[in-house]
């Protein structure tokens, strides 16, 4: 076929545009086809809220500033080999004098919401034996102040991990009903200090986590755990978890009392609780497993949530645990039962699931089974054993750089979906949500391109976006984390950050997963090359 000059040209227009999409595509997604899965924010509501998470002693610093007293990470950190490469919350991003610089942060990616946690020794140095902290009271005003000065919601945790070393000194912290009392308290502070201008609060930042990697698994304070699960100076990983359970409930619970009878009508806000909340696939499709990947769903999710819809335990935690699983009293079950006006998600992945009670398991708590149940008394977990890699080797989803963590998309569509369906379609905050990279992963230019991110995010919220369309009432989302930080164990080796924090100076710098979430946010258009050029650096 002859061409005119005309049509030559157009044609050849056309390729070189069609050349430079892809190779600009091929640039960006080289490290998987990252942009294959698009989402759209007009996917979600309008009303959803968008935002990032955080935690007071992961970000903040000035551990010994302005009246705040040590707290038991402050303790942990300090002892010898408790943090990789002997890292601490000392000073961390130093959130507590840049707190303003994050909050324009925050502002520049177009984020509605901001998850954050208050830190109870800087509030309550001494618990309830001691007066409010002025400065503590001045520094989340502020905060919270400028936060709604740029049209960030926040979203405020009141207990995330850390509290005031002397409440475990005193009487064991958690393991002790009277820390049910301290927390009403804490809690109480907050709403007649912030509630005005706080409409989203979290009492309990992931406590069927904190209960299991503190006092089964011994790796955070105050390191409690018995053989097989560790070997820990005190402590019994069969009845303590438990325990920690149960006080955490009832202090949620009669904090959720004091604030439905005395601050939720004046102040006009919701209050929740957080729940660790992985998804677990049987890791052979037989009976046997696929009753465990039940059985984990139940005594890893259901264990701390249902008794806040239902007002107990799940059944089958009943059966297994016998008298060690301890009880509620009918007031007790009176005053738990719908305590919770929204359920808070942290999922980041999904884990294969091997029955214990039909066959033995072994039990190493190695990267790829990093928790596992067995024997006569072993029954915290359901008699199961959960890992990242089936018995041929294969990997759940690709590896992320913290251990125990996996990409797996689908999970978040079928974690809500359980959550829906067990708990009546009740409202539902994603309240974090994260891609972990390590050191290594992240040198020179996959330092800011950190393509696995986005990849990841983009494919997550596919997932909750499909979740959302299929009647879940999800009302919001979060990315953790909002910069790099403290993560506790792991020091700083691992980074969830959508931006960088230079070790030396603190200087915050965008990565390229800042820029995509900010172009998602704001529907911004990337088919144009020049843009890609110039916002992506290809």
């Amino acid at each position: 076929m002859k061409m005119g000059t005309k049509t030559k040209n157009s044609y050849f227009i056309c390729l070189l545009l069609l050349l430079q999409h892809v190779y600009a595509n091929s640039i960006i997604g080289e490290k998987g086809n990252d942009l294959e899965e698009e989402v759209k924010r007009s996917e979600f509501p309008d009303s959803f809220l968008f935002g990032t998470s955080t935690s007071a002693y992961q970000i903040e610093g000035a551990y010994i500033e302005d009246g705040r007293s040590l707290s038991n990470w402050d303790v942990f950190s300090h002892t010898n080999g408790s943090i990789t490469n002997g890292g601490n919350g000392d000073v961390a991003d130093d959130h507590y004098h840049r707190y303003l610089e994050d909050i324009d942060i925050m502002a520049s990616l177009g984020v509605n919401a901001y998850r954050f946690s208050i830190s109870w020794s800087r509030l309550l140095p001494r618990g309830k034996l001691g007066v409010v902290n002025p400065a503590g009271i001045k520094f989340y005003n502020n905060i919270i102040d400028n936060l709604l000065l740029k049209g960030v919601t926040p979203f405020v945790t009141i207990h995330h991990n850390d509290y005031p070393q002397e409440l475990e000194d005193r009487y064991g912290a958690w393991l002790s009903p009277l820390m049910q009392e301290e927390f009403v308290h804490f809690a109480e502070t907050c709403f007649k200090s912030f509630g005005d201008r706080v409409k989203y609060w979290v009492t309990i930042n992931e406590p069927n986590l904190f209960a299991e990697l503190a006092y089964m698994n011994g790796i955070f304070p105050p390191s409690h755990c018995s053989p097989p699960f560790g070997n820990c100076s005190s402590g019994n990983s069969d009845t303590e978890p438990l325990l920690v359970i149960h006080n955490s409930i009832l202090a949620h619970a009669k904090a959720v009392k004091l604030y439905r009878h005395h601050f939720q009508v004046e102040q006009g806000g919701m209050i929740g609780l957080v729940a660790s909340a992985y998804m677990y696939k049987p890791i052979k499709d037989d009976e046997a497993d696929i009753k465990a990947a039940a059985r984990a769903l139940t005594f890893h999710v259901a264990w701390l949530l249902d008794p806040l819809v239902y007002g107990d335990y799940p059944t089958e935690m009943r059966e297994y645990h016998g008298k060690k699983l301890p009880e509620f009293s009918p007031e007790e079950s009176k005053l738990i039962k719908n305590s919770i006006d929204f359920i808070g998600l942290n999922h980041y992945s999904t884990l294969f699931v091997k029955d214990c009670l039909l066959s033995n398991c072994t039990c190493n708590n190695d990267n790829n089974n990093p928790t596992c149940s067995h024997g006569e008394n072993r029954a915290i977990l359901g008699f199961l054993l959960t890992a990242g890699q089936n018995e041929d080797g294969a990997f759940v989803g690709d590896p992320m750089g913290m251990p125990g963590l996996y990409v797996v998309p689908q999970g978040m569509e079928e974690i809500v979906d359980y959550i829906k369906k067990r708990y009546n379609n009740m409202p539902i905050f994603v309240t974090e949500n994260g891609y972990a990279s390590i050191d290594k992963q992240e040198e020179g230019e996959e330092l800011v391109k950190d393509i696995k991110r986005i990849k990841y995010h983009k494919a997550y919220l596919a997932s909750l976006a499909r979740s959302i369309r299929n009647g879940a009432d999800v009302r919001g989302y979060f990315i953790w984390s909002l910069m790099d930080n403290f993560e506790w164990v792991f020091g700083y080796t691992i980074k969830f950050g959508l931006y960088q924090v230079n070790p030396l100076t603190l200087d915050r710098s965008p990565k390229l997963s800042a820029h995509w979430y900010n172009d998602f946010l704001t529907n911004s258009s990337l088919n144009n090359i020049q843009a890609k050029k110039s916002i992506y650096g290809v």
